[in-house]
């Protein structure tokens, strides 16, 4: 029951050069051996410490027990034939008590030294510590832990110096450390396993957004679903929503590419019905030339703006950081010098603000509408920009004539339901419309405190 969902889950996992999953596997595999290596290097070298100090506070209350047990007659230290501490008379027992004088020469011995070789207790009688400190050290060829303490007796103003070394054997202490090593190294292995599986679950799950966003991918391309609905990480939720935008743009696109169709061969039915007809009446050459000629550039006009309705649609940058300041002053500065003469009034108002788009959109808006300013003021023409959350607010204001509420949704009308013959709101209005429902913005008109036009552009902000 149990290896079905295990089967399921590590299917899941795509061993792919170079993807995420085989990235983060492979540095865990890799990795984790690495840590753990230090990590029992570490601990194994604290037990051995431990134990060196534990077997060098052993030594040091055995040479207690000797000094306990010793005295000093005529000049001699004398001591007991048997200790307290029975392994000095045991041979093999592990534990050797020696004493030597001043001049190196061994005076005293526990019976459990009798196997010691000489060579190693003439090593041991050239080891003379300052009075005051002693030596521990662990003899690992000889397999002995010794311990040197130098003894300064003092009687009448005379001093006798001896050492005292004690010898202990490492076999109990090296069998003590060889098992913990065994079980570190177990525990650490079992440990290494037990993380390696949970990275396992821990890069299914983490990594299990990203399926789910490509699952919901495959139903958008089969068309069982319109946008991304599933609920995501906020790092991944960034994504769905550009992603939704693209797709919305482009079903947009698709959408405004057939009415653009539509709207291009209802348009030129008029111009192609005038010359037929011209052609049936009865017109001089040039009469019927000219007739042909405007009704031509009618078309061309026509042509070049449904050509430039679908191509400012396709070339929109999804998540462009496009700065309104500099924008507006390029082209105030340029239309200045065109209507210098009227000595217009521009007031600018919060415009450190960034667009989210493509700079040709907002270059092709703003000329627009800023140009139907210039054009229709009388003298004074207010540009400001507020930013609520992820949307922006640029509005656009003259001191004009103001356009009547009738005329509203006939100016921000789209394609050719707009009264294009209408003097100063004719395809630039129609073009900016088009841009702005492409970006899933909004345009209102109103009239402004200035008493004439105020154009009001919904776009979504964009960050530095």
């Amino acid at each position: 029951m149990l290896w079905k969902p295990l089967n399921k889950f590590f299917s899941g996992i795509k061993w792919v050069p170079g993807s995420l999953q085989t990235r983060l596997l492979w540095a865990s595999i890799v990795l984790l051996p690495i840590l753990i290596i230090f990590a029992g290097a570490a601990l194994q070298n604290a037990y051995e410490s431990s134990l060196f100090a534990s077997e060098r506070s052993q030594a040091q209350l055995q040479t207690y027990g000797i000094l306990g047990s010793a005295d000093l007659v005529e000049g001699e230290l004398v001591l007991p034939r048997r200790l307290q501490e029975p392994r000095f008379s045991q041979v093999q027992s592990g534990l050797s008590g020696l004493v030597f004088d001043a001049q190196g020469l061994l005076r005293w011995q526990s019976e459990s030294s009798a196997l010691l070789e000489e060579q190693f207790l003439m090593q041991v009688s050239t080891i003379q510590p300052e009075p005051g400190s002693s030596r521990f050290q662990h003899l690992k060829d000889q397999g002995f832990y010794l311990y040197v303490y130098p003894l300064v007796w003092e009687i009448e103003e005379k001093e006798f110096r001896y050492t005292i070394a004690i010898v202990s054997s490492d076999a109990a202490a090296m069998e003590e450390l060889l098992a913990f090593q065994r079980q570190l190294w177990g525990w650490l292995l079992a440990v290494y396993l037990l993380a390696l599986l949970l990275q396992f679950f821990i890069l299914r799950w983490g990594l299990k957004p990203l399926d789910d966003l490509a699952d919901d991918l495959s139903m958008i391309e089969q068309g069982d679903a319109e946008k991304l609905e599933g609920v995501y990480p906020y790092e991944v939720e960034r994504i769905t929503k550009n992603l939704n935008r693209l797709i919305e743009s482009e079903r947009s696109q698709r959408e405004r590419y057939r009415n653009t169709l539509g709207d291009l061969a209802h348009s030129l039915k008029t111009p192609l019905a005038v010359i037929r007809g011209a052609g049936e009446e009865q017109h001089s050459q040039s009469s019927y030339k000219r007739l042909v000629e405007e009704q031509s550039d009618r078309m061309t006009q026509i042509v070049q703006y449904q050509l430039s309705r679908a191509v400012k649609s396709k070339e929109q940058a999804m998540t462009g950081a496009t700065s309104l300041l500099l924008s507006v002053d390029r082209i105030v500065n340029a239309l200045g010098r065109v209507y210098a003469a009227k000595e217009i009034d521009v007031e600018r108002e919060g415009l450190n603000h960034f667009f989210a788009g493509d700079e040709r959109d907002l270059m092709e808006m703003l000329g627009n509408l800023i140009e139907n300013a210039f054009k229709y003021c009388d003298h004074q023409v207010r540009l400001s920009a507020t930013q609520e959350q992820q949307w922006l607010e640029i509005v656009i204001e003259n001191d004009g004539q103001a356009i009547s509420t009738e005329e509203h949704q006939v100016v921000i009308g789209r394609g050719a339901r707009l009264d294009t013959s209408r003097p100063g709101q004719g395809i630039g209005l129609a073009v900016v419309t088009d841009i702005v429902s492409s970006y899933n913005g909004g345009i209102e008109i109103a009239q402004s405190e200035l008493g004439g036009a105020q154009i009001r552009l919904r776009l979504p902000a964009g960050e530095e």
